[in-house]
Parts: structure tokens; sequence; C-alpha cells
């Protein structure tokens, strides 16, 4: 427990213990699932007392942004358009000031009511983790975002606001010939939602998650005060926040760690019939001193003319053997490989390619190659994006399930689980590639299985129309929960996603402890995310 907890307790032991035991008593969930039902019910959850108070209360605090208390549909959804949890009102911030005034009110206000605040970016979470049931919604893109400050001196690094989207620093980053070391895949994303969770891509390997590139934060706890904290400075809040799903507060600004960027990519693709030969390679790929930038995987299920859709953007190393290959009814693996580079320097990139492939064993006629721009291939999701939109198909729900699987189990995953739980892909790519955790910081709030090399596993499925429907992937993604369970992978979910306090303690493990005692040290009366249903708001002794 941090110092400052410490110190609480010392001065204010009795009052403390009382306080905690009934904050522990009204955490615990009720067990009910709110947001499963795929029919999008509003839950039926009894309304605050003195609700109909609220929103004249907030009317009355001085800001420099504004409250909004009808039209609010757009904060009862998200990405994962599966809940759809109405707020009472939306918070329009135009400065720090405007989020910890809220907060404090709700503090003070908390002896008559159990009003929570969700901080929202672009309202890309899952399963309602952004959303507060008859609370207050924090639109942190409306926040004042002041000019990004990079300095690019001996430890280069940017200045952000937390409402700041990852395209945009990519974008302005590439100005003085730096960038960002680790990513996302997809990067109109907030730093403030990615730094609350991990942020883990291809360059997780080499880089760690985002969360581990990040010099100092400020943060809004749930107390209301700013903090700035960092490895040096409130340290124990610096690395709370980061993977800390929320709970211990809103993060406003950034400071994150840059490195060199490159002009261009050498973008590879490569297929494998056997998932072991597959997941060795890429073993072996992520142990490497001399390595790609960028080491991802993909499953393929009953997928049928597969390298002729590769054909529009890449091009076959041996289009004669390529044209002869089939990939029918067969369970196939694709590793895909980047190597950054400079116009200048191609020769000597195409000689150190021709290495590593060497050392690897994939399918020969399989091997595809294409030339793009860095920040082409960075944000490549958002031109998928694109296309579904204009088609309609991107605002359905995303009942997405995402798992760490440590290395010791994960052939004992894919055995049980690609062509047995999962026939097929159709609904959505899976992705699966290991990272190396002697990358990670163990100190953050982030939980993993608990070895060396450990895989992320994807399953991005969507509800489009005309397929599977929503009802039958919740299922499916339940079936592998359960055989991860009774298999006792030491399988971890990666945005986690729990109904009971059992399950979150289970989730923590040994770092539950720790994570209730940072909760009752920054946000005590459990005011912020409710949505990831945690914690349940606690009403203050008086």
């Amino acid at each position: 427990m941090g110092s400052t907890v410490c110190g609480f307790l010392k001065q204010n032991n009795i009052i403390f213990l009382r306080f905690f035991t009934i904050l522990v008593l009204s955490c615990i969930p009720d067990g009910t699932n709110l947001c499963s039902n795929p029919s999008f019910d509003t839950p039926t959850i009894p309304p605050h007392s003195s609700s109909s108070s609220i929103p004249s209360s907030l009317k009355t605090l001085t800001l420099d942004g504004y409250f909004s208390f009808e039209n609010l549909k757009h904060a009862a959804k998200d990405f994962g358009n599966i809940c759809h949890y109405l707020p009472i009102a939306v918070l329009h911030p135009k400065s720090v000031s405007d989020i910890s005034s809220t907060i404090k009110h709700i503090l003070y206000m908390s002896s008559v009511t159990k009003l929570t605040v969700a901080a929202r970016g672009r309202g890309h979470s899952l399963q309602g983790q952004a959303q507060a049931y008859q609370g207050v919604v924090i639109n942190m893109e409306s926040l004042d975002r002041p000019s990004m400050y990079i300095e690019n001196g001996e430890v280069p690094y940017v200045d952000v606001s937390g409402s700041e989207l990852w395209i945009n620093i990519l974008h302005e980053t590439l100005k003085y010939g730096l960038s960002p070391k680790s990513w996302t895949d997809y990067l109109h994303l907030t730093v403030g939602g990615t730094l609350s969770n991990a942020g883990i891509s291809g360059q997780a390997f080499r880089h760690g998650p985002q969360i581990d590139n990040v010099y100092q934060l400020e943060v809004v706890t749930g107390r209301g005060e700013v903090v700035t904290c960092s490895d040096k400075e409130n340290a124990d809040l610096f690395y709370g926040v980061l993977g800390g799903l929320g709970q211990f507060g809103i993060i406003t600004r950034a400071r994150i760690s840059l490195g060199p960027a490159e002009k261009m990519v050498k973008w590879i693709k490569v297929l494998y019939s056997e998932f072991s030969t597959f997941s060795n390679d890429q073993e072996h790929l992520i142990s490497s001193n001399n390595s790609f930038d960028y080491i991802e995987g993909f499953v393929m299920i009953n997928r049928t003319g597969l390298l002729n859709n590769w054909r529009s953007s890449f091009n076959p190393k041996d289009p004669i053997q390529a044209s002869q290959f089939s990939s029918d009814g067969k369970i196939l693996y694709c590793l895909e490989m980047v190597k950054y580079f400079n116009p200048e320097k191609i020769d000597v990139l195409n000689q150190d390619i021709e290495k590593l492939l060497s050392e690897l064993n994939y399918i020969p006629s399989t091997l595809f190659l294409s030339e793009v721009s860095y920040v082409e291939f960075l944000d490549r999701v958002h031109l998928s994006e694109i296309k579904l939109r204009s088609k309609g198909l991107w605002e359905v729900p995303h009942p997405w399930l995402n798992l760490l699987i440590p290395k010791s189990r994960i052939l004992d995953f894919a055995e049980g689980v690609f062509g047995n739980i999962v026939k097929d892909n159709n609904n959505g790519p899976i992705l699966i590639y290991p990272v190396n955790k002697a990358k990670w910081n163990n100190r953050t709030s982030m939980v993993t299985p608990d070895e060396d090399i450990i895989y992320l596993v994807a399953f991005l499925s969507s509800a489009l129309p005309g397929t599977d429907g929503l009802e039958h992937i919740m299922t499916q993604n339940q079936h592998i929960l359960d055989f991860c369970a009774k298999a006792q992978l030491g399988a971890k979910q990666y945005l986690p996603h729990y109904h009971t306090q059992d399950e979150w303690q289970a989730h923590f493990g040994t770092q539950w402890e720790t994570f209730v005692q940072r909760k009752s040290a920054y946000d005590p009366l459990a005011i912020l995310a409710p949505g990831q249903r945690i914690f349940q708001k606690a009403i203050s002794i008086t």
C-alpha cells in the first residue's frame, strides 16, 4: 500500500476500519448480468434516491464547459453495441478543472445519491465499460487539447492531452522524425482509453505495451484531486492508473516515450499448416536480437481463395507456386511480419529480411510481400473502417473476446479451440501472437499469466447481418472460456469483463489486495468507471 494510505491509516485507524468494512460490503455486485442479453433491454435497476434533484444540483456548478441532460443515447452506446446504459447527464468539459469540480460535487452529494462517473473517449469499449447507468458520463473529446509538446533531445517524448487520438500523435511526431514505440492495431482511440487498459499490438514483444512507454501522467482521482504522477512522484497512483481500467483516476495528460521513425515498411505474410511450427517460428522471432519490428499472426479456418484475396495488396514471391496453392478446408496459420526502413537503405533491408526468412519453416509458395508507407501501415485498420461504414457494417454488435494464454499451454488451447469450438472465422479475424514479458513492467495494474512468454488470442467477431447472430457468438465465447477454465490453462482476459467480484478477484489473483487498497486510497466511494462492474458505489458515512 502507498505511503498516502498508510498515513491515513495511522491518523484515522478506527474511522477507516469502520468505513472500509462498509465499503467492502457495499462493493459486492449482485451477480446479475446486465448486458449479455441480446435484446439490449434497459437494466431494471432502481433509480437513485432524490434522482429528480440531481440535474438541478449539477446545474449549480460553475464550469468552463457544460452539462447536457437530454438526447443522451450516444453516451449509452459503444463499439461493442451490446450494452446500453442511459446516464442522467453528460459533462462536456473544456478544462481539467471541470472534471475535478464535477467529481468533488458528486462526492459532496454522496450522502443522498449513488451517482457515479464514467470517462468516455471514442466509445470503443465492448461491454459498457465507459457507460454509467443513471450516472454522469464525461465526454473527454470535448476537453480542450493544448498543443502537443514534443521534446526531441536525448530522451524524446511528447506531452499530450488524455483525450488526444493516437493517429494525431503519429502525424505530429513524424514532423520531428519520431513516433511512439508501441501501438494498438487501431489508432483512432484516445490516449486515456488505451492507457487505462494496456495497448497491445505487434510491437509489444520488443517495446512492451503502451502502458510501459509512459513517463508521466496527470490524473483526476475519485476524490476530485488533480495529481501529477510518475515513477518518481506519486508512483503508486502512476502504476495503479496504468492498466487500471479507470478505477483510480481519469487520465487528463500523458508524457509518452518516443523513438526514431522510419518512412517505409516491408510488409510480409506467410502461411503454415501446423500450429506447432507456426508458434515455434513466432517464438523464435520475438526472442531474436535482430528481428522484425512487428510480429502478429492469424488463424484461418475454412477459408477459400485466401491467397487470391492477398493479391490486391501483396505480391507473391513466386506467382506460379502461389497460384497452385489451395487453402480449401484447411486450418491455416498466417504469420505477419513488418520491417521498418528508409528507402536509401533498401539493399541492407532486403539482406536482413532474406536472412530472417531463411530461419523460418513456412509453406514456401505462400510468401507474399508489399511495401507501404509507415503511416499507411500503422493506420491500416482505419481503411477497413471506412469501407465497412460505407456499407453500414461498422456499427454492428462486436462481441470480442481477448485472452492471454501462457506459452506452456498454447498448444492445448489451439487443439481444443480451433476447429472444435470455433469451426470458422467468417464473423471476423482471429489474432494470435506471442509477446515477451521481459519487456513489461510488473508494477502496473495490468494482469497477465505468470510466464515469460504469453500469447494474445483475440476473437474479433462481428454480428453481421446474414451471419451467425450475436447470441451464437456470445455462446461460442463462453464455450472458449469454459474450456480454458476446465483445462486450467491459466488464461487471463484482456479488456476483461466479469459479472461478480469473486470473478474479478480470481482475475487479479495475488494483485487483488493491492487493487482494493488503491481503490480505497484514490476512489474510496467507488465513483469512477462503474461500467467495469468491479465495485459498487458506497454511501459516505456522515
